[in-house]
């Protein structure tokens, strides 16, 4: 128990950091961009997500999975078609849709707690915020975050 309590909560110290950085080839710079990648879905979803989360309010829309899914789509899609006007192209289906899509299901669609959802946007700035503190799982959701996103990252055409 005393592991996962310090692989959840103490920090690794900056020069351990470093070298996980490397030795994962993890590039700040493309860090940054996957950063982005992730606070504009967010944003998207919160900013244009038509239900409402309060029970008890006369005018709650309730939406349906089948709704929600689509919603999820259309933002993903919307991301991947912003970033393609940078150059920055993204395929539009892979793990990276399917991890997002689950993630976004359980921290919003599905959530009932508002401040849960609400937090989604700080904890996405926190793990990606390289002058902090991290904890070995933060390293963890990074990597997988990292090469998830790289892997879908479309090769510049020639």
């Amino acid at each position: 128990m005393e592991n996962f309590f310090n692989y959840i909560s103490k920090p690794v110290s900056s020069e351990d950091v470093d070298v996980w950085l490397r030795i994962n080839n993890i590039i700040p710079e493309k860090l940054e961009l996957f950063k982005d990648f992730v606070q504009s879905l967010n944003m998207l979803i919160e900013e244009t997500y038509l239900g409402e989360h309060n029970k008890g309010v006369e005018t709650t829309i309730r939406l349906s999975s089948e709704d929600n899914k689509k919603h999820f789509e259309w933002c993903f899609n919307k991301v991947i078609e912003n970033f393609h006007k940078e150059k920055i192209d993204f395929k539009k289906k892979g793990e990276h849709f399917d991890y997002f899509k689950v993630f976004f299901d359980d921290v919003f669609y599905n959530q009932k707690e508002e401040n849960i959802r609400k937090s989604v946007n700080i904890f996405f700035l926190e793990l990606f915020d390289l002058d902090k503190p991290f904890t070995k799982s933060d390293l963890d959701m990074i990597g997988i975050i990292y090469k998830m996103l790289d892997k879908n990252l479309s090769s510049p055409k020639k």
